[in-house]
């Protein structure tokens, strides 16, 4: 279409005087136009090769610090090279932070968070390890525990680098391997395509991918983390999809020789039978991952294994330290397993590259805790190798917590609840149009809070679900009481992020500003609300109105601690507990208005005189206005421009994750 407007060869017919000149100026400002995109786009590139040459550079700084840093051999020279280190790791956690944001494919987004959090978790490893090892210079242990700390450091580099460019450093594109979830929809989608074409595959094909979607759930059946129940009905099922596919062959030949065009009747009920033993087969072995991997982090949610390390360290114990490292191993080899029976059946990609970044994760940390115990265990008096120890302890506490989170949002895609939550713009990206402004001191969770956060994020996570599942029963999905739920559910989601720590709520500044813009919008609902109420008669208006009321207490409490002013790592820590769940019971009222106006609406089928239009609901804004009573007495302003404008100068972009 844009190849036709602008083809000013369908111009150049002899014409009028006047018209020529219509046309004339037409095809210079097509020209025009043209040549302004074309700059643009150039511009747009030509900033997208700046921000991966910065990108690039900034990198090549690190790792040229990190060749330093492995040989020094003085403490006074490790602090002053480590400091230097420091500026250049918080330059490039920006550079990385804001190229992630950009990132549109889902896939290289999560594998670039699996790195940044890498090189976060390893900054820290690096430190202890490199001062252990200068401590005991001597110690086999100490060494090894440093090299693999700086190993898996470059490998987390190179693997960033490999996203922003686009390319591999040894030239050859890595293949991940396949998901049975991902083969399963894939043959279900084949079957499903020969209704239409009989000979749209080779019936040796869809064998072929059969038998390879089998061969993949011997994964499962030959894990000795398997139920008897579970490995038995598996195998069951499989045999069952062979019989499925042999029956569709011998029908689909029988159409074949029919000369039939499209799939006949028996043939449409093997298909039918075919994808409903593949959807029982999956079904079976989400069920088992699942449950494997929720029984292995009930037993590990103790650590009664690294306590039992660290004593032994401390005590200088070899043989509680052999005893504690055998059983460590088999903690290593359960976890890897069981994150790569997650992969098979996460449901997404970005979720398959959680799942093998946590593979990957325990298999590195699992003899890095052994290393750095087995130092502990030769120098018991040693407080640096006792700290070293702690620090990779934290750091496996660390990955179980994750994968926890991780079980969650894979049972979210199973039950689908997984969708994909709106953007929220009422805070800047990082990075964006920021140049200019003054940052302000911002605190930013460790380790240990954001283990703590989580468990009540999870929660606040499943109300946006319970929300979200409610609106979608509405059929009105431009009512205005709706798009205020909506939004409130998506701010909701930002702070169930940020306890993550991601998303595009970086500090716990960010979070402050985030509730304040959430308890006002929950005030502008309230508004709604009770405009709503005045349509009803009196005894549904007062059932409305009694879930209403609770918003104004709630909103005035949440602004008030946002609001107030926190002095320390604690008061800070404990400020963002209190709003996350002031937050939680915000929505809990959420839910309970949105589904009385749901069952309102339907019993008194007002939805298109006072809800069905969002014209018409602007009209009684206006109205309201009008007579003098604003949405929130004297804000009518449009959602977000204030409240953008307000928070703009006291954001800060600091990287989390």
């Amino acid at each position: 279409s844009i190849a036709q407007l602008t083809d000013v060869g369908s111009f150049d017919q002899p014409e009028s005087d006047a018209r020529a000149t219509v046309y004339t100026d037409k095809t210079g400002m097509i020209k025009a136009a043209r040549l302004l995109l074309s700059s643009v786009t150039k511009v747009l590139v030509l900033a997208d090769r700046v921000v991966i040459k910065q990108i690039i550079n900034s990198r090549s700084k690190v790792l040229a610090i990190l060749e330093h840093l492995e040989k020094v051999s003085s403490f006074q020279e490790f602090v002053q090279i480590f400091s230097q280190f420091g500026n250049e790791m918080v330059e490039f956690a920006h550079l990385t932070g804001d190229r992630q944001n950009d990132l549109k494919d889902e896939k290289k987004k999560a594998r670039m968070a699996a790195a940044r959090a890498i090189l976060e978790k390893c900054t820290m490893m690096l430190l202890t390890a490199s001062k252990t090892c200068l401590r005991h210079p001597d110690c086999e242990s100490a060494r090894i525990n440093k090299a693999g700390v700086f190993h898996r450091m470059r490998l987390a580099l190179d693997q960033v680098i490999e996203i922003v460019t686009d390319s591999r450093s040894n030239g050859e594109h890595k293949i991940h391997p396949t998901s049975i979830y991902a083969d399963i929809n894939e043959f279900k989608m084949k079957v499903e395509g020969l209704r239409d074409n009989l000979h749209g595959i080779a019936k040796e094909n869809l064998t072929t991918m059969l038998e390879i979607i089998l061969e993949h759930t011997e994964d499962f059946t030959d894990s000795a983390y398997t139920s008897h129940e579970h490995r038995e009905h598996i195998l069951e099922l499989s045999r069952q999809a062979r019989v499925e596919l042999e029956q569709l062959v011998a029908v689909w030949k029988q159409a074949q020789c029919l000369k039939a065009k499209e799939a006949t009747e028996d043939m449409e009920l093997a298909i039918i039978k075919t994808r409903q033993s593949m959807s029982e087969l999956r079904r079976e072995l989400q069920n088992t991952a699942v449950e494997s991997a929720g029984e292995l982090l009930k037993c590990y949610a103790e650590h009664i294994v690294l306590k039992a390390l660290k004593s032994a360290g401390v005590e200088g114990n070899l043989e509680a330290l052999a005893e504690g490292t055998s059983k460590l191993s088999e903690q290593k080899e359960q976890l890897s397993e069981t994150s790569r029976l997650l992969r098979h059946v996460s449901g997404t990609e970005p979720l398959e590259i959680t799942c093998l970044h946590a593979e990957e994760t325990f298999q590195v940390i699992g003899p890095q805790i052994i290393s750095a115990a087995q130092t502990l265990a030769l120098h018991p008096s040693s407080k640096i190798a006792k700290e070293n120890l702690e620090v990779f302890c934290e750091a496996w506490e660390s990955q179980l917590n994750d994968m926890s989170i991780l079980l969650k949002e894979i049972n979210d895609v199973f039950e689908g609840r997984r969708g994909e939550k709106r953007a929220y713009l009422s805070l800047p990206r990082p990075g964006k149009h920021s140049a200019n402004l003054k940052l302000v001191k911002a605190v930013k969770l460790d380790a240990e809070e954001q283990a703590k956060i989580a468990k009540l994020g999870l929660e606040l996570r499943l109300h946006t679900s319970d929300v979200d599942a409610e609106t979608e029963r509405w059929e009105d999905q431009e009512n205005e009481i709706l798009r205020q739920a909506q939004s409130m559910s998506s701010m909701a989601y930002s702070m169930y992020l940020f306890t993550r720590g991601e998303g595009l709520l970086k500090t716990t500044q960010d979070l402050f500003h985030q509730a304040e813009i959430f308890a006002e919008e929950s005030l502008r609902l309230h508004s709604s609300l009770y405009s709503f109420s005045n349509q009803l008669e009196e005894d549904e208006k007062s059932s409305l109105l009694v879930e209403a009321e609770r918003f104004p207490a709630l909103c005035q409490q949440l602004q008030m601690t946002c609001r107030t002013p926190v002095h320390g790592k604690a008061a800070t820590f404990t400020k963002v507990d209190t709003i996350i769940q002031e937050t939680i019971n915000m929505m809990t009222v959420l839910m309970k208005a949105l589904s009385l106006c749901y069952k309102l609406l339907i019993k008194c089928k007002v939805d298109q005189t006072f809800m069905g239009s969002p014209h018409s609901w602007r009209g009684n804004q206006l109205q309201t206005v009008a007579n003098g009573e604003t949405l929130e007495g004297k804000n009518t302003d449009t959602f977000g421009v204030k409240s953008l404008e307000r928070h703009m100068a006291n954001l800060t972009f600091l990287e989390s994750k």
